[in-house]
């Protein structure tokens, strides 16, 4: 068998592979939390993308997977992944790093499936059924019970509720922009060349914004090393194989159980205790996405 031809690997079922993305997706909060301590945010993500970049090659010069064949598919490569990666983190990052509450982040970033629902019907004619509309509803309902202990309106700003919203716009369209043009393209290759695109964009703004200023830890390097093998390339390629595989309001859906395992990640890091009322948000959650994952009108 050509090496070349292999692809990341696909559970025997979706359900496995959504766990992992929702898993990763979630504690990958805390761990971004642990990293900007020691970088601001366009350095921590050009390290994170120069880290990314470093695990690729082996993994390209062993499976050699195949590129974009035309200068076309080239670009809706690049346009997927500053979307995906470079604006969208630097969005949710530059939040937090301004004082905005990790609750209001996941608040604002929740609104995901249901943009997702929106945009779908409209450009990719998936209409969602009632009753994923209500599913969705009520899980973005859950959500904000399971975040409630750390909303901090106080800590609000103009600049950090713009990155976050900036954020959120940015992870919709690239994920459904990666669903409509980059159908069958190669997972490998595509987060390479996306990581390297990420890197050009934030690296001067790392040097001429922030001054590229890192405190060296060894927490730090857990933290990239966690979210660049584990969210940035098995969790995004995750992430893009159920849209391929499923429709695009009931996979954006699963984007309201990340705070779950956030806010579980939280109290065995930090020893935050989670309230009665996240856990009554954990059991809305949970019902909302499994009315959202239905199909019937």
């Amino acid at each position: 068998m050509n090496p070349g031809s292999l692809r990341i690997p696909v559970p025997s079922s979706d359900a496995l592979l959504a766990w992992f993305f929702v898993s990763v997706w979630g504690v990958g909060f805390i761990a971004t939390k642990t990293g900007l301590q020691y970088a601001a945010p366009f350095t921590f993500l050009t390290l994170r993308f120069c880290l990314g970049i470093v695990c690729l090659l082996p993994v390209l010069l062993w499976l050699r997977p195949s590129w974009p064949r035309t200068k076309k598919a080239w670009g809706h490569v690049i346009v997927a992944g500053l979307l995906m990666h470079a604006i969208h983190l630097s969005g949710s990052h530059y939040g937090q790093y301004e004082g905005l509450s990790a609750g209001v982040v996941a608040i604002i970033l929740a609104a995901q499936p249901l943009l997702t629902a929106m945009i779908a019907a409209l450009v990719l004619n998936e209409a969602a059924s009632r009753r994923q509309w209500l599913g969705i509803s009520i899980g973005l309902i859950g959500v904000l019970l399971v975040v409630w202990h750390k909303l901090d309106i106080h800590a609000m700003n103009g600049k950090s509720l713009t990155a976050v919203l900036v954020a959120l716009i940015a992870l919709t369209v690239g994920t459904l922009y990666q669903r409509r043009f980059l159908p069958d393209t190669d997972l490998w290759s595509a987060a390479f060349i996306q990581f390297v695109a990420s890197l050009l964009l934030l690296a001067p703004l790392a040097i001429v914004v922030e001054g590229a200023k890192v405190e060296w830890a060894w927490q730090l390097f857990a933290a990239m090393l966690f979210l660049v093998v584990l969210a940035s390339i098995l969790g995004v390629s995750a992430l893009h194989i159920l849209m391929r595989h499923g429709q695009a309001t009931r996979v954006s859906s699963i984007l309201y159980l990340p705070p779950i395992f956030a806010v579980a990640a939280e109290w065995l890091v930090y020893c935050i205790i989670p309230t009665p009322l996240t856990f009554v948000g954990i059991v809305i959650v949970c019902a909302g996405v499994w009315l959202a994952q239905t199909t019937d009108h």
